[in-house]
């Protein structure tokens, strides 16, 4: 009934499809070029944000597909950090907020 929705879906199906399923880089970069000539094709522009970031970002999204392994762990601690330091307010002794810091989370 709704053939946009479902052109759309089949691209966002197909993006994820690439990054459960590619072995290696060369598999990768050669399906990605394949998912960004569909969005291409298709015409539907809520598609540009995302073709025109792994264009612009395809050397680094390629990394993932070595080992699989992302930078999760390290904004998942970045976040804790910020919201320690949003708790007290903002930082005063440096030292003594490292301190507290390797006590917590260490």
């Amino acid at each position: 009934q709704y053939p946009d929705i479902k052109t759309a879906y089949d691209l966002v199906q197909g993006l994820r499809n690439i990054f459960n399923t590619a072995t290696s880089i060369e598999i990768a970069y050669t399906k990605l070029a394949h998912w960004y000539k569909d969005v291409e094709n298709t015409g539907l522009r809520a598609f540009n944000t995302i073709a025109n970031t792994i264009t612009l970002n395809y050397r680094s999204i390629l990394n993932y597909f070595i080992n699989r392994s992302t930078n999760a762990s390290a904004e998942s601690f970045n976040a804790k950090i910020k919201a320690f330091r949003a708790q007290f307010r903002g930082v005063k002794n440096v030292e003594f907020f490292l301190y507290r810091l390797t006590t917590i989370f260490a």
